[in-house]
């Protein structure tokens, strides 16, 4: 079950494009990350029941995890920071970018980014707070990856791309075979996963089965501080997972 963190009532913002009788209010939030030290400020929506009620008619039934800022997302844009060389000038694609933390430290860092998500209102709350932390945006593409369209393939074209980011998308177990098959699709021979997860049994199985498949796996822990007090009991795994150069993994 969805259940956001608890906060106290916050003074709201309004951009253009919110639909705010469908998604209700804004408000802004100031994220420290832990280790570098950088800092965002980042919008979010604050009525987290009206967008469960819109999601109960969601055919796939995705909850609206985008909304909120987790602790994965906040360890993977402070290690992207830590590393920036492995995105600068590199073209990157990321994976459910919710409300753009992550895509806004892959910018900084220099990266030419894709980000992708299954709800148009993450994708427009991406694009802004990158613009207002970075000024400039992201590519964007709504991207359903249980269905992924076969213009988002050719859009990134038939090599795959060098480096894939993912933060905490690994939730349910339906998700575990279709990811491995769309990072099979876009990531190059040789590329690198960028995978940021708390510790959910479904990531494991998901690492294990690249590792199996022969990918090297690196790994860091993040253990905060987070920005909202019910995570602090939180430790994120940051893999670096790379894709063997001379493997096709069917799945």
């Amino acid at each position: 079950m969805f259940q956001p963190a608890p906060r106290s009532q916050p003074s709201t913002v309004t951009i253009p494009g919110w639909d705010r009788e469908r998604f209700g209010p804004l408000r802004e939030r100031r994220i420290v990350l832990p280790r570098t030290g950088q800092g965002f400020r980042l919008l979010q929506p604050v009525d987290f029941d009206r967008l469960l009620e819109f999601a109960a008619n969601d055919p796939e039934e995705h909850l609206p995890y985008w909304a909120e800022l987790w602790p994965s997302g906040i360890a993977l844009a402070d290690a992207i920071l830590l590393d920036p060389g492995t995105v600068r000038g590199t073209t990157v694609v990321e994976l459910g970018c919710g409300l753009g933390l992550t895509a806004a430290a892959a910018l900084r860092a220099g990266a030419q980014l894709v980000a992708t998500d299954y709800s148009e209102a993450a994708l427009l709350l991406t694009r802004w707070n990158c613009r207002r932390n970075v000024g400039r945006e992201p590519a964007v593409m709504q991207l359903n990856w249980r269905r992924p369209s076969p213009d988002f393939f050719a859009a990134l074209g038939s090599t795959g791309v060098p480096v894939v980011l993912a933060a905490d998308v690994l939730y349910e177990r339906r998700d575990l075979e279709p990811l491995l098959v769309l990072i099979e699709r876009i990531l190059a021979p040789g590329g690198l996963l960028w995978l940021a997860e708390p510790g959910r049994q479904t990531a494991a199985d998901f690492v294990e089965q690249l590792r199996t498949a022969g990918w090297h796996d690196e790994q860091d822990t993040w253990t905060g501080p987070w920005p909202d007090a019910s995570d602090s009991p939180v430790v994120v795994t940051v893999h670096r997972l790379r894709r063997p150069s001379h493997v096709s993994v069917r799945w």
